[in-house]
Formats: C-alpha cells, sequence, structure tokens
C-alpha cells in the first residue's frame, strides 16, 4: 500500500494534519459535471480495440479551444473505441495515470443530444486518467496524444456507464457516447512550477532550490530560530489564475521539520501528484496558498498553531508543537 499524504486535515476540526487522505481524493470534483467520471455500474471490461471510425463529423467550432459542434452518428456505432486526433499538439505526451487539464463535450451518437460540455462553463476539467477516477473510455483514448491536440472519440457501453447508464444525464444503457476533447495540459510526478524566478533574500527564511527538472527542490533551513507566525513566500512565481480560499489544486509538494531538515513528506519521494480542497487542509497551507497564482512555486513556513500543533500524526517523525516547511508547486486548479 503507497504511502498516503500528510497534508489533509483530520475531520474533527483539528488543526493537525493526519494519513488520512488520499492524493486522487478530489480529482472528480474538478467540475460540477458527473458525465466523464467513472461509472460503478460498468463491469470490468477487457481493453477495446482502437479503430478508426466511424465518427459523425465536425460542422462548426473547429479550432482548438472553440466549442465544437458535432453532427449526428451515421449508420451503427462501433463496439469498440474509435478515435481520431483532430489536430495534432506538441506539448506534454499523456500516459495513462497522468492529469490532464481539458475542454470537452459529450453527446450521444444516435441522437446529437448533449449531455455535457465544459465550454459553456469556460472552466477546463481536470482530472486523472486512472481507472475509478473516469470512465474506461477516456483513460484507453487519449495516453499518447499530446497536449495542444484535439481528439474525438466514440466509446460504447462497455467503457462508458455500463447497461445501467446515466439517468442523471439522460445517458440510457444502450447509448454510445461521442467526446471530443481538447487537450490543454498534461501533468505527472516529473511536472514543475512554470514561472519566473523570486530572489530570496531574507536569510532568516529557508531558501528553496528554483530547478524545474521534476525532481525535488532542495530546501535549506538556516540555523535560525523559527518565525512564529505564518510565512508564504514565491520562489517561482507564475502567471497563471489566483488560487482562492476554496479551490481544489493539484500540487507537488516537500515538506521538512525546521529544526533537523528532516523530509517527513513528499509527492517527489512517492512519484505521485496530490489533489486537495484548501478547505480540507490545515489552516497554514489554506492561507499561504490562497491568492497565489497556478503555476508557481511557494515557500510555506508553518508555525505549531496553523499546523499540527501539540499532536503530530502517529508515525510521522514528527515532533510536538514542530515549525513545518514546505515547497509547494501550484500545477493546476482543478
Amino acid at each position: 500500500m503507497r504511502r498516503r499524504s500528510l497534508i489533509i486535515a483530520v475531520p474533527a476540526g483539528l488543526a493537525t494534519l493526519a494519513a488520512c487522505g488520499d492524493d486522487k481524493s478530489d480529482s472528480s470534483k474538478a467540475s460540477d459535471s458527473t458525465s466523464p467520471s467513472a461509472s460503478s455500474s460498468a463491469s470490468s471490461a477487457p481493453p477495446p480495440k482502437i479503430v478508426d471510425g466511424p465518427l459523425p463529423a465536425i460542422t462548426a467550432g473547429a479550432k482548438f479551444g472553440e466549442k465544437p459542434t458535432v453532427a449526428k452518428g451515421s449508420g451503427s456505432p462501433s463496439d469498440q473505441l474509435a478515435v481520431k486526433t483532430l489536430i495534432t499538439g506538441n506539448g506534454t505526451t499523456v500516459a495513462e495515470g497522468d492529469y490532464i487539464q481539458a475542454h470537452y463535450l459529450g453527446q450521444i451518437y444516435s441522437t446529437a443530444k448533449i449531455f455535457d460540455n465544459s465550454y459553456d462553463r469556460k472552466t477546463p476539467l481536470v482530472i486523472q486518467l486512472a481507472q475509478g477516477s473516469i470512465i474506461d473510455g477516456w483513460r484507453y483514448a487519449l495516453p499518447g496524444k499530446k497536449a495542444g491536440s484535439r481528439v474525438e472519440f466514440s466509446v460504447p457501453p462497455t467503457w462508458a456507464y455500463g447497461k445501467e447508464g446515466n439517468a442523471q444525464a439522460g445517458i440510457k444503457g444502450t447509448d454510445t457516447l461521442v467526446f471530443v476533447v481538447d487537450i490543454q495540459n498534461a501533468f505527472n510526478g516529473k511536472s514543475s512550477a512554470k514561472g519566473k524566478n523570486v530572489p530570496q533574500t531574507d536569510s532568516a527564511l529557508p531558501k528553496v532550490g528554483t530547478n524545474t527538472d521534476g525532481k525535488a527542490p532542495s530546501i535549506e533551513v538556516p540555523k535560525k530560530a523559527a518565525p512564529t507566525k505564518l510565512v508564504s513566500e514565491y520562489v517561482i512565481e507564475g502567471d497563471g489564475d489566483e488560487v482562492a480560499a476554496d479551490s481544489t489544486l493539484l500540487v507537488q509538494y516537500k515538506g521538512v521539520v525546521w529544526d533537523s531538515g528532516k523530509e517527513f513528506d513528499s509527492t517527489y519521494s512517492r512519484g505521485q501528484l496530490a489533489s486537495f480542497s484548501l478547505q480540507q487542509v490545515v489552516k497554514g497551507w489554506a492561507q499561504g496558498l490562497t491568492g497565489k497564482k497556478v503555476g508557481s512555486r511557494v515557500l510555506i513556513s508553518i508555525p505549531p498553531k496553523l499546523g499540527y500543533g501539540d499532536q503530530p500524526p502517529a508515525g510521522s517523525g514528527i515532533e510536538k508543537d514542530s515549525t513545518l516547511v514546505f515547497t509547494v508547486d501550484i500545477l493546476a486548479k482543478m
């Protein structure tokens, strides 16, 4: 069993952290839609064959990022996964298990009825291409595609919502679905902040590495007393949207104890990104990241009253009333 993140707050309202969260716990909350989320009713089926068609034509909105208009399907749809790359991007290649940021439209093959789209919400979906996070059709159709690509694919019930369908979305158990997906970005265990380096001139604060090669940045803690108040400073300043107090984020992070410099938690060590709502984490994280920009690397020094306090997680190796130091790469808002 993989080690779980320590940054999630315990539900009882304590200002402590516990190993009770799951890195993927909020991946399905990226949108108020349920359409591409994994179906509990679909059976565990063997992988489909990838075929060329048939796929309905796009009659308007053919450019990347534009809301497409998709024609009604002609004839019988494939009983396998029909996939076509309409626009080929030149960004990061997507792999199963990665997170993607994408706009999408979904409709029923036989009627052209749209059951969901993110274009009207003006908010792209950020979700992991992993079993249990999204319908299987997505995680089979999109790996190997590059960010910047537009992909159209049809998904029969076997790799969508199964025989029960999705009543909330108006999808029957016999419906084949058609999706058009604009892959804006892809994130994996080697993703890093993107922005401009910010001078670290305060000798009383830890110095954080500025490497963006996907490896864990160094944290050099000074031989000085820890700050008694929360510190939150840019190491790398991105140019994305500002984080709100209720945002759900996709991040890389590393945490060390101020007094010893000992690492106690890290997404880099696990090789897996973390996603969480700022309403679920300890106060130091929530306050330290609110207002910061997506794409940034942030240094956070958390005093005990905003972190673990006198109740550190069992087995964490952290002493009571420890000041904690984090470097956090804000990869995306979900």
